[in-house]
């Protein structure tokens, strides 16, 4: 069976491994950080006209406080954020692309938007915006002794690239799968190979695992 290590956070992670399962395939989860919920102070829900969430666990980890904003519009980026945004009581979700920057290009009659987001993310910027840091997803100091660096790495966002790359040593016998090609950029160069998933989706980045993992079988 074809190993894959999972590097995202829970229960992002859990999430994946299921799905690779599924596929005949082998996870291997070792997460790279993990997410704990921050305090934070909710503004007046009257001051926004809609809340933009580029993150699930902005919606996962946002606590009871969220309940005050979820009479308005939300737009969520990526389909797991949309999920994750409905579970946490918001109605009127609208799933964007998966870079936030590129979903505030399609909000053009939302005049005060509220940002709910984790302590490190990516710096977004247009009048009317607003920001809220719930939740802060905190770096490992080495790779989890689980870690298998023979499986295909999948790599689900630019700051884990980042991260993996620092800590993994040796690049030349490392396979990565990456989810866009943002985030094959942020892994750097010299692996030994690096594939892009043709939709910035979970389900694309497993799909294309399977096929690398096929084709290797087919090539021994």
């Amino acid at each position: 069976m074809s190993k894959l290590l999972i590097l995202r956070p829970q229960p992002g992670a859990d999430a994946t491994a299921e799905r690779a399962r599924a596929l005949g395939l082998e996870p291997i989860v070792a997460p790279l950080f993990t997410v704990r919920a921050l305090d934070w102070e909710a503004p007046g829900a009257g001051d926004f006209d809609a809340i933009l969430l580029t993150s699930a666990n902005a919606a996962r980890l946002g606590g009871a406080r969220l309940t005050g904003f979820t009479h308005l519009p939300c737009y969520a980026v990526g389909e797991a954020t949309e999920d994750a945004a409905r579970a946490a009581g918001f109605d009127d979700v609208m799933a964007g692309p998966s870079d936030g920057a590129a979903l505030i290009e399609t909000m053009a009659d939302v005049r005060r938007l509220l940002h709910l987001c984790g302590r490190d993310h990516a710096a977004l910027d247009r009048p009317g915006l607003s920001r809220r840091i719930v939740y802060a997803s905190d770096p490992v100091p080495s790779l989890p002794p689980q870690a298998d660096l023979t499986a295909l790495v999948l790599l689900h966002s630019p700051r884990a690239a980042a991260h993996f790359a620092a800590l993994a040593g040796p690049r030349a016998e490392i396979r990565l799968a990456a989810l866009s090609e943002a985030v094959a950029q942020a892994a750097g160069a010299g692996w030994k190979s690096v594939a892009v998933a043709a939709h910035p989706r979970d389900e694309a980045l497993l799909e294309l695992a399977a096929k690398l993992c096929q084709t290797e079988r087919e090539a021994r």
